[in-house]
């Protein structure tokens, strides 16, 4: 059995995010999606967590689980019994990926790392982008999953 585990912020979860965790999980057995705690988020650990969770359940995935992460993402993989790890992969993010990607086979030789490359209608997607637009009072609703567009609404209104 092959579990993957594809780690983010995900601050806020994006359809692309979804798009790429669904495809995940037709390719491996399980996918462990790990939500990375940071400091500089507009979302709780928490919350992030259960936004993905209420997604993935709104689209029927029912070999996907969520946990948090907060140390290396190649730790995790290890303690979750991973043995990919899934990134999304966007036009501009190559050389900052190849980085990582060495970095994590140096660190566990045992880890793939799996790129699936962005569908094109969430290529300009970035969940900073949100962040960004939705502080502008800007509808976000199209980009990201009917549960997060009501609730990132509702951050920026206060």
């Amino acid at each position: 059995m092959t579990v993957a585990l594809y780690a983010g912020r995900f601050d806020p979860v994006t359809n692309g995010h979804l798009d790429i965790v669904e495809r995940a999980a037709k390719i491996f057995d399980n996918v462990v999606v790990g939500v990375a705690a940071s400091r500089s988020t507009i979302f709780s650990l928490e919350e992030r967590i259960e936004l993905f969770e209420q997604a993935v359940a709104e689209i029927g995935l029912t070999n996907v689980r969520t946990t948090a992460i907060s140390g290396l993402t190649v730790d995790e993989a290890k303690s979750q019994g991973a043995q990919v790890l899934v990134r999304g992969l966007r036009a501009g993010d190559f050389a900052y990926e190849f980085d990582m990607a060495l970095m994590n086979r140096n660190m566990a030789p045992d880890i793939e790392s799996v790129y699936l490359m962005t569908a094109l209608e969430h290529l300009f997607v970035s969940a900073t982008r949100i962040r960004e637009l939705a502080s502008f009072g800007r509808d976000v609703s199209q980009f990201v999953p009917p549960n997060v567009g009501a609730v990132i609404r509702s951050k920026f209104e206060k």
